[in-house]
């Protein structure tokens, strides 16, 4: 079975630099992710633009928009991104470099911080930005749910705000990440209700093959993970993604794999990559 990974990092950002020596014990850095991919089958990932100007600056309201992938300084073929936003720098010129940076072959996406900036979904700082979407007929991630920042404000990172966003803008499709954990069973309803709304199942535990073990294997501590899945019952609707370096890919193939039941895996972890992101399309096909 081929993999895409919907959600992953490669940016100089100290926290996932110290995550990978300390948690995940992954080897942060191109040569580690393709390693990672090519043992287990990932064809593609998929990055989300991120950069802090100083170190643990993130979220950083300096970053200059769009925010890209800034571990390296050419992505390898296998790697494409989604331009991330920073809405205290989303001037005309901001939106001018967003719309340019589109035309890049290698650009498939927007991503809005929820939680991380203060500013929910529906603000209307973030209109350009559903502007281009519609436009380009480009997917809007949000981040949502916990935020992997004590600096974070979850009032402004909960599912249920994304409702009047999806409402508002029915030709554009949007990705909630992290599927809203631990408001999993809000995120599924919203995900469930609107037609144009997908959600990943990314970075819903952080660590070692050890520790994801010892977390999937907890009767309890995905119970409210598996209640909402079944709840929303459209396993199409559904993206893989790891947010490494949180964790390693092989083990967080296997997590979601026992997540997600074997006749949907195809669509899962492949053909709703498809779906949500079409300009991926002619570069693994």
């Amino acid at each position: 079975m081929k993999i895409i990974d919907a959600h992953m990092h490669l940016s100089h950002i100290e926290e996932f630099k110290r995550t990978a020596a300390e948690k995940s014990f992954v080897h942060y850095s191109v040569a580690g992710l393709l390693q990672e991919y090519a043992e287990n089958g990932v064809v593609l990932g998929i990055g989300m633009g991120l950069t802090e100007t100083q170190p643990d600056g993130f979220p950083d309201v300096e970053a200059d928009t769009p925010m890209g992938l800034d571990l390296t300084d050419e992505l390898p073929p296998q790697f494409v991104y989604c331009l991330g936003i920073n809405p205290f720098k989303l001037d005309e010129a901001a939106v001018a470099r967003l719309e340019a940076d589109l035309q890049k072959p290698n650009v498939v996406g927007l991503k809005i911080y929820l939680g991380y900036y203060p500013f929910y979904a529906y603000d209307s700082v973030y209109d350009p930005v559903y502007a281009l979407a519609a436009k380009y007929q480009m997917p809007v991630v949000f981040h949502t749910g916990d935020t992997y920042s004590e600096r974070g404000l979850l009032k402004y990172s909960h599912p249920l705000t994304l409702d009047e966003v999806a409402v508002k803008h029915r030709d554009v499709n949007f990705m909630m990440a992290h599927f809203g954990d631990p408001w999993v069973l809000d995120g599924a309803e919203v995900v469930y209700k609107n037609r144009n709304m997908f959600a990943d199942l990314s970075g819903l535990m952080v660590g070692d093959a050890a520790n994801c073990k010892r977390l999937a294997d907890s009767p309890l501590f995905f119970s409210h993970l598996r209640h909402a899945i079944t709840y929303c019952d459209h396993y199409d609707k559904f993206l893989f993604g790891t947010d490494w370096p949180l964790a390693p890919v092989k083990s967080y193939i296997q997590f979601v794999q026992e997540l997600i039941p074997v006749e949907y895996h195809e669509d899962v972890f492949y053909k709703t990559a498809l779906k949500v992101f079409p300009k991926i399309k002619p570069l693994i096909e």
